[in-house]
């Protein structure tokens, strides 16, 4: 991972290691949804997947793997189908990559009132302010969250904004896969 600061927790190298990944990929993407594995048991647990990925080489001991999901169906919203997920012990976290418009917050007085979804959608793509932003977010099992974000215009590793809770609704909904 050859943008991502060391001196950073395992979750916010993971999102980092993911936002560089997907990066490599372009704009224009669907959304990725990614399992996080403690590195350490996965060497130890599945030492043939863990030598596929090439981690067994790797010194460290400590830190997460992001192991990229089935693809995400387009023909149903993306909070439907993250409330049918439910995850396996071994993993730690999970993380998902979406991109989308927004806009300002000055622009919030603007926007007209009784739109439905769909004409709430072109009325943002249309205007002038929006900005393409790719988010990159994820949860821990045990409550830990980040996010990197990333605009389209800016679109360089040194311009990724990282925080815990810059997308709070989107971490609440990965959250909630590892309700019981």
């Amino acid at each position: 991972m050859s943008n991502t600061p060391m001196a950073a927790s395992p979750l916010t190298r993971a999102v980092l290691e993911i936002d560089e990944y997907v990066s490599g990929l372009g704009w224009d993407q669907p959304a990725r949804l990614f399992a996080l594995v403690d590195t350490a048991r996965l060497r130890t647990e599945q030492p043939s997947l863990a030598d596929r990925l090439g981690l067994m080489g790797e010194s460290e001991t400590s830190g997460l793997t992001p192991i990229e999901q089935d693809e995400i169906p387009t023909d149903r919203p993306l909070d439907e189908f993250l409330g049918t997920i439910a995850w396996p012990d071994a993993v730690a976290g999970c993380a998902l990559t979406v991109e989308r418009l927004m806009l300002p917050p000055s622009a919030e007085a603007q926007v007209p009132q009784d739109l439905d979804e769909a004409a709430l959608a072109r009325w943002v793509a249309d205007h002038p302010e929006r900005q393409e932003v790719r988010m990159t977010v994820a949860v821990l099992r045990e409550g830990a969250r980040e996010s990197a974000l990333r605009l389209r215009e800016k679109d360089s590793p040194t311009e990724v904004l990282t925080g815990s809770d810059l997308v709070p609704g989107l971490a609440e909904a990965l959250a909630a896969t590892f309700a019981e």
